[in-house]
């Protein structure tokens, strides 16, 4: 909610996202995750402005075509706003819809089936309100953990509870492990600047600006990794210095070890080799820009070190 609450003063309407550099939007998702969102959401917003009249379209087929806006959100929106009777299927329907049927079968599998069934369900009038009261029967009373089935107003209707199963669904598969890398990052300094680069803005964490760097290959160590990471990225030679922090950091589907060390730039000039683009900031201007969380354990280490380097 907070997140909210902040994004709303800030961006209240369709126009002043639109208005917004990608660059702006970003900071202000910093932390959410699911980066790809907020640039969907930025370019959804500008396609608005300028090619319907600032007016979210109520038909489906060409709200669907905005960019991020899968059949979920688009159900999710076509129903609430505008009254349409598509059944918006979210982790807590799919929860309901596969106890309700007993689905035999796991995500996604299970979608086509579960989609169908609450599209035989949803009425006409009021089919936001069905949405809405489906997320809210799925986060309160049929959880995953714990269901009150006692006091499901649906519960007549349950096959699994009927049959004494419900905590075997939805089908459950075994999620492989999260791989973990070791990587290293480079606070480049040069007359009191630091290099940094822009990720690619199709790629994890797209758009936002990092301490140039990667993941540490076999046979290397941190600083022979950010030698080769920063000249394959941006055309450089550096050399490291002096070791300033290791973080340690969890993301949705991986974490990371990072070894990040000063370094001094050498010689050439920066290239956006392997990365978006590239520009030279004093560490006062660190926070003004949008990093990704493992960067942003760096920084009060990097204005201390200010004087230093």
């Amino acid at each position: 909610l907070p997140y909210y609450q902040k994004w709303i003063q800030k961006y209240p309407t369709i126009q002043s996202v639109a208005n917004a550099t990608q660059e702006q939007i970003l900071k202000q998702w910093e932390g959410l995750g699911y980066y790809g969102r907020a640039r969907n959401f930025h370019k959804s917003c500008k396609i608005i402005l300028d090619n319907m009249g600032g007016i979210i379209s109520s038909n489906p087929e060409e709200f669907s075509k905005l960019p991020g806006v899968g059949p979920y959100i688009s159900a999710a929106v076509m129903s609430i706003a505008f009254q349409h009777p598509q059944p918006a299927v979210d982790a807590n329907a799919i929860r309901i819809g596969a106890r309700m049927e007993m689905v035999d079968l796991p995500y996604p599998k299970n979608l086509k089936i579960i989609s169908n069934y609450f599209y035989n369900h949803i009425p006409i009038e009021r089919p936001g309100d069905f949405n809405q009261a489906i997320m809210d029967l799925g986060r309160k009373i049929c959880s995953a953990d714990k269901p009150k089935c006692r006091v499901c107003p649906i519960s007549i209707n349950c096959k699994a509870l009927v049959n004494n199963s419900v905590d075997k669904y939805p089908i459950k598969v075994k999620r492989a492990k999260k791989p973990h890398y070791n990587i290293a990052a480079g606070i480049i300094w040069n007359k009191g600047q630091i290099l940094i680069s822009k990720r690619r803005e199709n790629g994890l964490l797209g758009g936002l600006w990092e301490f140039p760097g990667g993941k540490i290959e076999k046979g290397e160590n941190a600083q022979t990794c950010i030698i080769r990471e920063v000249k394959e990225e941006l055309g450089v030679l550096v050399q490291p210095t002096s070791f300033l922090k290791q973080i340690k950091h969890a993301y949705t589907h991986f974490s990371i070890t990072m070894d990040a060390y000063h370094c001094d730039y050498l010689q050439g000039t920066p290239q956006a080799i392997g990365c978006d683009n590239w520009k030279w900031i004093t560490p006062e201007e660190i926070r003004l820009l949008p990093f990704p969380k493992a960067n942003h354990k760096l920084f009060d280490k990097i204005i201390v070190s200010e004087s230093i380097c």
